[in-house]
């Protein structure tokens, strides 16, 4: 290296130090870039992209602007205070004919009933009969199903010809939109969803507070037992995470049932009579004590690892300048352990939001939580954006619970050792 006191340094090459510096700087950053580069490539593809397409679906209406878009053309501009005229329904009739033809009105067909019942049926023996019907169409299509003489429907196929809907979140949260495009409550007989969110944030809530309670005593006991006894103890501990999820909560159904081991247990011991067995499965007592067993490490090992770091000497301190058990406990221990609390309560609290597969064997129908019916609309009633949409709201709650969470105890406060 060479220079004068006047002059920049420079390398032997005689580039300027700082250059070189920022260089070799921004090689490193590149260097380290390119090492994680496929672990973000992986992030973005099975976490963040999928998240965007949920989020896009729950919006996402294309049925009726794609497979009637010339009855939506004839629509621009009617009143919406008589029936269309007879270019609406002519234009109408060529959809049908042409989505019979391509055979893919089922789309659409869904698409519309999940806003007015009868539409499925009405769209489908409304194209099966197109053959027969001649013009003028507006008289043809009322005589061959009153659905198309009715106001309501023609003000639905309007609303729903926007590319984008609101509609699949207000099914979610048990509201709907009138022919006028007012919100309104949904019937009675529909309401299902708030309660449903309700029910999995309050039972989500009991389950951590439960592991909370049984894990804690057992965290400190594998913190002071000696290393042979609490090394059997973690085994004990850990031996859940070695069975099959499926088998621990099939399980439970067997201890559980009217005529399992539970109750056959409490009948031979005369605590209860052979005609009054409690009933402990496909109910709410059943979620809550297979998804309370299935969780407990969860909650146990972040609490071990904190308590693990608590020394021993700061209880016999305590205790030294004349605090009783209970107060040394609460004053010194406790305090010290709330970062384990805090840890395992969230993991615990977040992983029974999404649980399904334990609701759905031992919940029965007052036991279920919100996301059996995500898998629901997703598997059996085919509703994608309404699922996407239950989604959507599930995944906002999880971010709220998280940014109170931080606001009132802190994320950097929680730890795992």
């Amino acid at each position: 290296m060479s220079g004068s006191p006047a002059s920049p340094l420079t390398t032997a090459d005689g580039v300027p130090l700082k250059v070189s510096l920022r260089r070799a700087v921004r090689r490193s950053k590149l260097k380290a870039f390119l090492l994680v580069s496929p672990l973000l490539l992986f992030l973005v593809v099975a976490f963040v992209m999928p998240i965007f397409e949920m989020l896009w679906r729950s919006v996402d209406n294309p049925e009726v602007s794609t497979h009637l878009s010339r009855t939506v053309d004839a629509l621009e501009g009617w009143g919406r205070e008589t029936l269309p005229g007879e270019e609406a329904y002519a234009a109408l009739a060529e959809d049908l004919r042409e989505g019979q033809q391509a055979r893919n009105l089922g789309l659409l067909s869904s698409r519309l009933n999940y806003e007015k019942a009868g539409m499925r049926s009405t769209i489908t023996r409304t194209a099966r009969s197109l053959g027969t019907l001649e013009p003028p169409y507006k008289e043809a299509l009322i005589e061959a199903n009153a659905n198309w003489g009715d106001l309501d429907t023609w003000k639905l196929i309007e609303r729903e010809s926007t590319p984008l809907t609101l509609s699949y979140y207000l099914a979610a949260v048990d509201r709907q939109l009138t022919p006028d495009g007012e919100i309104v409550r949904a019937p009675e007989s529909q309401r299902l969803h708030v309660n449903l969110f309700w029910r999995t944030l309050w039972m989500s809530l009991v389950i951590t507070g439960l592991t909370l309670l049984l894990g804690y005593p057992v965290a400190f006991l594998l913190a002071s037992l000696p290393l042979r006894y609490s090394n059997l103890l973690m085994i004990l501990v850990l031996l859940p995470f070695w069975t099959s999820l499926l088998v621990r909560t099939t399980t439970w159904i067997a201890i559980l049932q009217s005529q399992g081991v539970l109750n056959d247990m409490m009948v031979a011991i005369g605590v209860i009579a052979d005609e009054a067995r409690w009933q402990m499965i496909h109910n709410k007592t059943g979620t809550i004590v297979a998804m309370t067993h299935i969780l407990l490490p969860f909650m146990i090992l972040p609490l071990y690892s904190v308590m693990k770091t608590i020394p021993p000497s700061y209880m016999r301190a305590a205790r030294s300048l004349g605090g009783r058990p209970f107060l040394c406990f609460r004053r010194v221990y406790f305090p010290l352990t709330i970062p384990g609390i805090a840890a395992g309560g969230i993991l615990v609290f977040i992983l029974s939001i999404g649980y399904y597969i334990t609701p759905a064997l031992v919940g029965g129908q007052s036991g279920r939580f919100i996301t059996n019916y995500i898998a629901y609309h997703m598997q059996t009633s085919l509703n994608w954006g309404l699922a996407a949409a239950i989604a959507s709201i599930l995944l906002f709650v999880v971010v709220v619970f998280y940014l109170v969470f931080n606001r009132l105890i802190g994320v950097d406060k929680v730890k795992l050792g």
